[in-house]
């Protein structure tokens, strides 16, 4: 920035050089010449700030859209559950037909082992505590 600022006081300085040779008469144009000089420079910088910021924005956004979204919702919480029970009836069966009651309370451990790992990963109070975000519930 230092160099911009040198090639503009010797900008300056030629415009006051030009004012003491020409006269007072050409003051009013010497000044409007040099600010317009100072417009454009200061439009480009802000031209290039926002451009910046704009690629940066752009970059976030598609960091974060190729980013894998957990799925939160309830419909999932619920659907999981209704699958869960669905599948205990055979495997209910199963564990009780070969190992009687030790087979029956194995198959019943594992359904619940699965439903509490579930439960704590999509759970928004339990779960998803270190991520930064708000769950919207009220503590």
């Amino acid at each position: 920035m230092e160099a911009r600022d040198a090639e503009l006081k010797k900008e300056l300085d030629a415009a006051l050089h030009a004012r003491r040779e020409l006269g007072e008469e050409y003051e009013s144009a010497l000044v409007d010449s040099f600010l317009e000089k100072v417009e454009q420079r200061l439009d480009g910088a802000v031209d290039r700030r926002v451009r910046r910021h704009l690629a940066e924005r752009r970059t976030a956004e598609e960091r974060s859209a190729r980013s894998p979204r957990p799925a939160d919702s309830w419909g999932e919480r619920f659907g999981f559950g209704v699958i869960s029970l669905v599948l205990a009836i055979p495997l209910s069966a199963i564990g009780g037909g070969v190992a009687d009651l030790r087979g029956l309370l194995v198959a019943w451990t594992g359904i619940v082992g699965v439903n509490a790992v579930q439960a704590l990963r999509t759970s928004p109070r339990i779960g998803r505590r270190g991520d930064g975000q708000d769950s919207g519930w009220e503590e």
